[in-house]
């Protein structure tokens, strides 16, 4: 690494200035290590706990209603407007950690963003009140927001590229994961044989908190992205990160690492505007805006829709109880987290374009072919369930595919608060209408318009898939830098 600033020479580290570096290239050819493995266990965990609390909050609405709850309360309040602030909180956590993210780094919003979400959901568990629950959801969705920001650009800018696509994926897909816990623990929440009515549901906030201090403590240990510290002055600082990194793996690996050969030179600076920020996006790089707008929207409404309204869908139209709507939505889950694992690696070697055009398409058509079964009333609670798990396994890659493409187009600097902005509005498009929406046409009981629901779902993942057929960037195994030149970059 060379440098032509006043600061590489004095050793003060935090001056910007010009400087020509190898890191990225250093951080790209390393092999998969521990290191790693800390990463994706420091940073991509926390979607468990977002899938936790999304799927407890899902099935327990059917119990909240019940009279002993200890929170008057209705299943359409819970399922519409609880779930509408939730998602309203995160639109407005990740643009406000976003552009904070890009400012003051990721290290330091990823660990306030997990406080942020802890506080509110311990407050969640004490709800005396619906207004009560109403804020506590806001404010927990505020900092999951947050964390959607901070950790996918803390990740991406972390991982080789070689291994960026199948990773970003499964952390993305790791969701289910939380969904899975949250659908059996709510059983064993509002089992009254074991816990009292006003009481089992709160412990399922509680168990959210205790996760998120276990994630707290490994991600510690993350360290700040060398690409930002870099680009933000902070030379000396980022050098001895990735030279430590690169000792590790080599000792770990026992083999010589190869040298990095390629070279970038940035004009440090502290940070970019608003008005740079909007012109990247939708001027220089619109056709990628348009990408992003059309992946986030038809995943979101199709995802904030089923997710919270699946448990309502099985009480009304089968008449499932209340208490065993978590058997089902555990077998959702389980494949919605079977489709990043399995088919993660393919958006790496196959290729983007086809990946994510392709899973999106998929799970839009097998969507509608759902639809039409439910209509003719040939669906059994087993076999919807079925159905969706098919469809799922599709939609899930494509969904986590929509965080892997925001978060790779664009410019480095503008990285965090570009996975904000498509994350915000596309959630606030679909993510707060699709609840309010679908929680009324589910609980009228009428057949129709749950198959208008689903249709809706299905056109726009069709409408993104086909967008992504020509306007999906062909960005597997290339580096950031050169899929999209950072705005420093001399």
């Amino acid at each position: 690494m060379t440098a032509s600033a006043p600061q590489a020479a004095s050793g003060a580290g935090h001056e910007a200035g010009t400087v020509t570096t190898s890191i990225p290239a250093r951080l790209d050819r390393l092999p998969w290590s521990r290191w790693h493995w800390m990463i994706v266990i420091g940073l991509g965990t926390v979607w468990i706990l977002d899938g936790l609390e999304v799927t407890v909050v899902g099935n327990i609405a059917g119990r909240l209603s019940e009279e002993g709850s200890g929170l008057p309360i209705s299943s359409a309040q819970v399922t519409g407007i609880a779930a509408a602030l939730y998602v309203a909180g995160a639109c407005a956590g990740a643009l406000f950690f976003g552009r904070l993210t890009d400012i003051y780094g990721r290290k330091k919003l990823f660990m306030v963003t997990l406080m942020v979400y802890l506080g509110a959901t311990a407050l969640t568990a004490i709800s005396f009140e619906p207004w009560w629950f109403f804020i506590c959801r806001f404010l927990t969705g505020f900092g999951i927001g947050g964390e959607y920001a901070a950790i996918n650009s803390a990740v991406d800018e972390l991982i080789p590229s070689k291994y960026r696509g199948r990773v970003d994926i499964i952390i993305n897909g790791s969701y289910w994961l939380g969904a899975i816990g949250g659908a059996l623990l709510s059983i064993v929440a509002l089992d009254t044989d074991v816990f009292a009515m006003n009481v089992g549901w709160r412990l399922t906030f509680a168990m959210g908190v205790i996760l998120g201090l276990v994630i707290l403590l490994v991600r510690r240990h993350v360290p700040e992205s060398p690409r930002w510290l870099l680009i933000h002055g902070h030379t000396e600082e980022a050098e001895k990160l990735v030279s430590g990194v690169e000792k590790e793996v080599a000792a770990e690996t026992g083999k010589e690492l190869p040298p990095a050969t390629r070279e970038i030179t940035i004009h440090q600076r502290r940070s970019i505007g608003f008005g740079e920020i909007a012109r990247t996006v939708f001027s220089t790089y619109k056709k990628r805006a348009t990408l992003g707008f059309s992946l986030f929207i038809g995943q979101a409404f199709l995802y904030n829709a089923i997710t919270f309204g699946f448990g309502a869908i099985l009480t009304t139209f089968f008449d499932v109880p209340t208490g065993h709507t978590g058997y089902y939505f555990a077998f959702i889950a389980a494949g919605n987290f079977l489709g990043p694992l399995l088919l993660g690696h393919l958006f790496d070697t196959v290729g983007r374009r086809i990946m994510i055009s392709g899973t999106y398409l998929l799970s839009g058509v097998l969507l509608f072919g759902t639809a039409f079964l439910f209509d003719r009333g040939s669906l059994s609670a087993t076999t919807l369930t079925a159905c969706w798990c098919v469809v799922l396994f599709f939609a899930s890659a494509g969904a986590s595919s929509a965080y892997l493409t925001v978060s790779e187009i664009f410019p480095m600097e503008t990285r965090a608060m570009a996975i904000a902005f498509f994350y915000a509005i596309g959630t606030a498009a679909g993510g707060i209408s699709g609840p309010l929406i679908f929680s009324t046409l589910t609980e009228s009981g009428v057949v129709g318009d749950t198959v208008l629901a689903f249709q809706i779902g299905a056109g726009l993942m069709c409408a993104a898939g086909l967008v992504a057929a020509f306007l999906a960037v062909r960005a597997e195994g290339r580096s950031l830098e050169d899929i999209a030149q950072p705005l420093s970059a001399a």
